[in-house]
């Protein structure tokens, strides 16, 4: 039910809860989500226990579903969010465009705008929908918001540029038919800023571990809170869950040792490369067995945090991210746990919208005229960082 005092939001193909998550800690009341992900709604609905989950494909659910179980009515919500789903845009997919059945997601998207007529709306989505269609899919979603009433606008955001410690590019459609001008959230960290935070700055107090290393259940941290990074993560607790190792092959762990902090395939003997990258020029693959550096960003958290895909061996210890370094470079608090087995679990945090800066998109409306008085804002912009009980 909608409160009096909160802004209400509704998170489509919400996955875990990354967008959600930032939009309740700038002061939302996330009134409901909704994703086919079986593993990914379990995550949302114990994160989220206060918002109703419809676990069905969109396609089935219809916008007088969500009033009648949020208790709205019709043009009351606040605010609309989403990113259907960007595998068939990303520049990962090399089959990727319209022809991809996921690609048409973003009508179902319209749909329910059309149906709930909040007051703003906004969606993520992968830079490779820019060139989708060469060019149509954005057209195709702009010309829709137009069609409803919406003014919107288009805007790439590079997450490190708001405090994420990761390099990741995404495209944010924000719209609202109230008038308003469309508002983006000023860069915090970067040149003339506070410093980007780092890889270290991010996941340097979690427990070691070594190759296929997995703890059942929570563990200690490794040491005291270092910076302001970990400690808005860690609020209060003692321990950390999510927090397990892949086992690599053997070949893999060979591999690893001769790549330094900062190094790829390129450090590693060309005898102990696999086949294929044995005939790779060295400008190939360039992130491919990488190693992150400390003081560097990570590069893009995808749904697998595997040598063949990118630079994630751990900067020190020889072995790949878990799900809770993964979820640390994606700005996740320690508290938000991610349900299912160890592979979905990556899965949930790749595919998430990173929460800060979800929460820098949700204070940037807020300040472009949501808030009603500036007591309501005031109360409204409080810290909303969760602390679970250990």
């Amino acid at each position: 039910m909608k409160g009096k005092s909160a802004f209400t939001a509704i998170d489509l193909f919400c996955g875990a809860g990354g967008l959600s998550e930032g939009f309740r800690q700038a002061g939302f009341h996330v009134l409901a989500g909704n994703d086919i992900d079986k593993f990914a709604g379990q995550t949302f609905s114990a994160t989220h226990p206060e918002a109703v989950f419809f676990g069905a494909p969109i396609a089935d659910i219809s916008a007088t579903d969500f009033l009648q179980a949020t208790g709205l009515k019709r043009g009351e919500l606040d605010c609309l969010v989403g990113g259907p789903p960007c595998q068939a845009f990303s520049v990962y997919n090399h089959q990727r465009g319209l022809h991809d059945k996921r690609s048409a997601l973003f009508r179902e998207y319209l749909r329910i705008v059309e149906g709930l007529n909040p007051k703003w709306v906004v969606m993520e989505n992968v830079t490779g929908i820019l060139s989708a269609g060469g060019g149509k899919a954005v057209e195709d979603i702009i010309s829709g918001l137009n069609d409803l009433g919406y003014k919107v606008e288009t805007r790439v955001l590079k997450a490190e540029e708001y405090g994420v410690p990761q390099e990741r590019r995404r495209i944010l459609f924000i719209g609202n038919r109230l008038g308003k001008p469309i508002p983006w959230p000023e860069p915090t960290h970067g040149p003339g800023l506070r410093p980007f935070v780092t890889v270290w700055d991010a996941i340097g107090d979690l427990p070691v571990l070594a190759n296929g290393e997995a703890p059942k259940g929570p563990v200690k941290y490794r040491h005291a809170v270092e910076n302001d990074y970990q400690a808005m993560l860690r609020g209060n607790l003692t321990k950390v869950e999510n927090h397990q190792a892949p086992k690599l092959a053997k070949v893999n762990l060979e591999r690893m040792k001769y790549i330094p902090e900062g190094g790829s395939w390129r450090d590693v003997p060309v005898e102990l490369l696999p086949a294929g990258m044995k005939r790779a020029r060295r400008c190939d693959h360039t992130k491919r067995y990488g190693r992150m550096r400390k003081d560097g960003l990570s590069c893009t958290i995808l749904t697998k945090c595997d040598l063949h895909w990118g630079a994630y061996i751990h900067p020190e210890q020889d072995r790949v991210i878990t799900p809770r370094e993964a979820a640390r470079l994606q700005s996740f608090p320690d508290w938000f746990v991610f349900q299912g087995p160890r592979t979905e679990q990556y899965v949930q945090v790749g595919n998430a919208v990173p929460p800060l800066l979800g929460k820098c998109v949700a204070e940037a409306i807020l300040t472009a005229g949501l808030a009603k008085s500036k007591e309501r804002r005031k109360a409204m912009l409080a810290p909303a960082l969760l602390v679970a009980a250990e």
